[in-house]
C-alpha cells in the first residue's frame, strides 16, 4: 500500500520542489547599488563637461636651460616663493675658471688701455731731447767737415772723392736730426687716437667675454619668474638634468586662488555661453558643489585629451576650454584633481551666486552626459 502510493506522491513532490526552485532562480536579480553615487545635473538645462583643478597662474613645469648635474637644491614641496628666489642650481665649477680667465684678459686689456692714455713717460723725454741733441751735434760736425773740405778742394789739398764722402755724411746727419725731432714730436703727442679706439674696443671685448661667462653661470641657477607655491618637486642633488621639453624638475602655481580648465565637447559649444551660473561637483563625494566664476574662455578648440572610457566617447572629439574660479575654494581641492562641471545655459549672462562651498547640489530630473 505505502508502496503503491508513496513513491508517485514522493516524486510529485520532488517535482514540485525542483519547479519551485526553477521558477525562483529565473526570477531576475535586483542590480547592485553603484559604488558611488553618479554626478547629478542641478539645472533644467545645463552643458556638461569634465574640470581639472589648476592653479591660478596655470602649473609651471620649470626645467633647465643648460645640461648639468644639479649640486643643490632650495626649495620643497608647500613652500611659498617669490620672483627671482633659487630653486636649484648645477655644477658652475668650468664656468668658475672660464670666469677668472676671462677677467684676467679683461684686466690685461684695461692695464694697456691705461698704458696708452698716460703716453708719454716723463721719463722718457729726456732720452728723446737728448737723441736730438746728438743728432744737432752731429750735424754741426759734419757740416764743419764739409765746409773744410771745400777749402781744401780748393787748394788740391784733399780728394775730390773724399769730399764727397763728407758730403754723403752730412746728409746723412740731417736725417738722423730729423728722425730725432719727429720721434720727439711724436712722443711729445702722446697715443694716436685710433690706438686708443683700437686699445678701447678691446676692452669692450673683453668685458662683453666676462659678461657672457657671468651669464652662463647665473643659467645654472634655476630662479622662479613668479610668486607660487612649490607644488612639485622632482630633482634631487646629484641627479643630471637635461633640456627636453617636458621635463618638469619642479612644478610652480599661485595656489591663493584656485581654477577649473573645463572642457566642453563640440557638440554642446553651440549651446554654450559665456558668464553663465556654473557649478562643480567633487568626484567621489557629488552631493558637494561648489560655485564658480567665469574668467575666461581659450578660443582655440583642442584635441579631447581627458577620455572618461564610455564605449560610445569618440577619441577624436575636439572641446572648447573655459577657465572658472572656484568661489571659497574648499580645502578638498588639489591641483590636478579631476571634478564635473555644469553649466547653466538658461541663465547666460547671469552672476554667479556669491555663495560658494559645501553647498548640497539638487538632484535633477534632467541630467546631460557628457
Amino acid at each position: 500500500m505505502i508502496t503503491r502510493y508513496g513513491l508517485p506522491l514522493a516524486a510529485a513532490g520532488l517535482m514540485l520542489a525542483a519547479l519551485a526552485y526553477v521558477l525562483g532562480a529565473s526570477k531576475p536579480e535586483a542590480p547592485p547599488p553603484p559604488p558611488e553615487a553618479p554626478p547629478r545635473n542641478p539645472y533644467a538645462n545645463a552643458v556638461a563637461g569634465t574640470g581639472i583643478v589648476e592653479p591660478q597662474t596655470e602649473s609651471i613645469a620649470v626645467g633647465a636651460t643648460v645640461p648639468g648635474v644639479v649640486v643643490e637644491v632650495f626649495v620643497h614641496v608647500n613652500q611659498k616663493v617669490k620672483a627671482g628666489d633659487q630653486l636649484f642650481r648645477q655644477d658652475d665649477r668650468e664656468l668658475q675658471a672660464m670666469l677668472k680667465l676671462r677677467k684676467a684678459a679683461l684686466a690685461h686689456a684695461d692695464a694697456e688701455l691705461t698704458r696708452l692714455k698716460n703716453l708719454p713717460r716723463t721719463e722718457d723725454k729726456p732720452l728723446a731731447l737728448a737723441k736730438v741733441n746728438e743728432a744737432e751735434e752731429n750735424l754741426s760736425d759734419k757740416l764743419d767737415l764739409l765746409n773744410r773740405g771745400e777749402q781744401l778742394l780748393k787748394t788740391r789739398s784733399m780728394s775730390e772723392e773724399e769730399q764727397i764722402r763728407r758730403r754723403k755724411a752730412y746728409t746723412i746727419a740731417k736725417s738722423q736730426l730729423d728722425q730725432a725731432q719727429a720721434q720727439y714730436e711724436l712722443l711729445l703727442a702722446g697715443s694716436w687716437k685710433y690706438d686708443l679706439e683700437v686699445a678701447q674696443r678691446v676692452v669692450e671685448q673683453a668685458q662683453v667675454q666676462v659678461d657672457q661667462v657671468t651669464t652662463d653661470l647665473d643659467r645654472l641657477v634655476v630662479r622662479a619668474l613668479v610668486d607660487a607655491e612649490v607644488l612639485q618637486v622632482n630633482v634631487r642633488p646629484g641627479e643630471f638634468v637635461g633640456t627636453t621639453a617636458g621635463q618638469a624638475f619642479v612644478m610652480l602655481g599661485n595656489v591663493t586662488q584656485l581654477h577649473i580648465r573645463a572642457s566642453i565637447d563640440e557638440h554642446d559649444i553651440p549651446r554654450f555661453r559665456e558668464g553663465a551660473p556654473a557649478e562643480a561637483l567633487l568626484r567621489g563625494k557629488p552631493e558637494e558643489a561648489y560655485d564658480l566664476r567665469f574668467v575666461r574662455v581659450e578660443p582655440f578648440v583642442v584635441p579631447k585629451k581627458s577620455l572618461t572610457g564610455e564605449n560610445t566617447e569618440r577619441v577624436d572629439t575636439r572641446v572648447l576650454q573655459v577657465i572658472y574660479a572656484v568661489v571659497n575654494a574648499p580645502k578638498q581641492l588639489y591641483v590636478g584633481q579631476q571634478v564635473d562641471v555644469f553649466i547653466d545655459v538658461d541663465k547666460a549672462g547671469a552672476k554667479p551666486r556669491p555663495t560658494g562651498s559645501g553647498k548640497k547640489a539638487t538632484p535633477s530630473s534632467t541630467t546631460t552626459s557628457y
